[in-house]
């Protein structure tokens, strides 16, 4: 599987290595020279790109009322994600546009064909499917743009959190903020550049951007997916394991891990409680996870009706199909010790509180 910084142009790999001063463990040296030469690669596709492309995607508008899933990790956004993509009215970054953001318009076509071989099937993290064309998260498109994010602790997980102010944008300054919401817009034109339809945005950090997202897209429509917290903080320590694994230039060691979930969640919770009074009403839907997955085509269809999303008639049989598909998927199974349940039931006790999601 490629290294998510695969995409990266020259001068943003070199200042992520310089930046974490060139520490690659001796086992990945072989992976970050690949990445090096590709990088040279990439900065150059980015140029021609925008001398071909360039004037033609700066003037393409992002297509009215973008949908925005909003949810901690591993609350089911991945899920609620493939659901709507199913929608023909919709487009969403995928994973091939996510980690070549620099130049996919004019890359896609043959990259794909080539290396089909290299995208598994499947997440490592929950078996969830994976390809070049699925939908994907952004955040990894901010990253190989050279923007500061939180994910850029996966690359040297060793170094502890890199860019936490960048999950909640409150502390940043506002030249590094307008760069920021820069970059997102002029990614989300070259998506939109390339289909011409609506858009789906996912990305769990911007659960804690709502502020920043509306400035974007005014007339934007959000869905907030939550989940048993329970369930939530050990599949989402798994998750960065897996992800330090698979991504990682460094054998991680984990350290404070646990105490970053528990730190990270407080911070999203409360900067979404601080920014939902922004969102218009009638253009924020709820939903547990425990709720789409007992009865999804129901839920969907309350979510099509209050955010006014057009006919569900028109994508409730491929959504049907889907879920049938899927029905055999089984989600990983995790516990917890009796000092991590004390700590989320108090720490989170908000989030439970206001969820439904008692003590346990």
């Amino acid at each position: 599987m490629p290294r998510m910084w695969i995409g990266m142009c020259f001068t943003t790999w070199m200042s992520l290595l310089t930046r974490n001063r060139f520490q690659v463990a001796p086992r990945y040296w072989h992976k970050a020279v690949l990445i090096t030469l590709i990088s040279l690669l990439n900065s150059v596709m980015r140029w021609i790109e925008a001398v071909v492309f360039g004037l033609a995607i700066r003037n393409t508008p992002i297509q009215p009322r973008p949908l925005i899933i909003l949810g901690h990790w591993r609350s089911g956004t991945t899920w609620l994600h493939e659901l709507l993509a199913l929608d023909p009215q919709f487009t969403s970054p995928s994973t091939y546009q996510a980690m070549a953001p620099n130049h996919f318009t004019i890359s896609k076509w043959w990259v794909t064909r080539l290396f089909y071989w290299l995208m598994p099937s499947r997440r490592p993290m929950d078996n969830m499917p994976m390809g070049w064309d699925r939908p994907q998260e952004d955040e990894f498109a901010l990253c190989n743009l050279g923007i500061p994010s939180p994910y850029l602790t996966i690359a040297f997980p060793n170094h502890g959190p890199a860019y936490s102010e960048y999950l909640t944008l409150e502390n940043v300054s506002e030249t590094q903020k307008t760069r920021w919401k820069e970059a997102l817009r002029g990614f989300l034109k070259k998506v939109t550049f390339a289909s011409r339809k609506r858009l789906i945005v996912k990305s769990p950090p911007h659960t804690a951007r709502v502020s920043e997202i509306l400035d974007l897209l005014p007339d934007a429509r959000f869905i907030y997916i939550v989940r048993d917290p329970f369930v939530l903080f050990p599949s989402t320590v798994h998750l960065w394991k897996r992800l330090y694994e698979t991504h990682g230039l460094q054998v991680p060691n984990c350290a404070g891990l646990e105490e970053q979930v528990l730190e990270t969640f407080e911070r999203m919770y409360r900067k979404f409680e601080s920014d939902r009074s922004l969102i218009s009403a009638g253009r924020l839907y709820e939903i547990r996870y425990e709720d789409l997955v007992r009865d999804p085509i129901t839920r969907m269809e309350e979510a099509y009706k209050q955010l006014g999303l057009g006919d569900f008639g028109q994508v409730r049989g491929a959504m049907q199909r889907y879920v049938a598909d899927s029905a055999d998927y089984q989600t990983n199974k995790y516990s917890i010790t009796d000092a991590q349940r004390e700590q989320i039931a108090t720490r989170w006790r908000p989030y439970l509180e206001k969820y439904g999601y008692g003590a346990k």
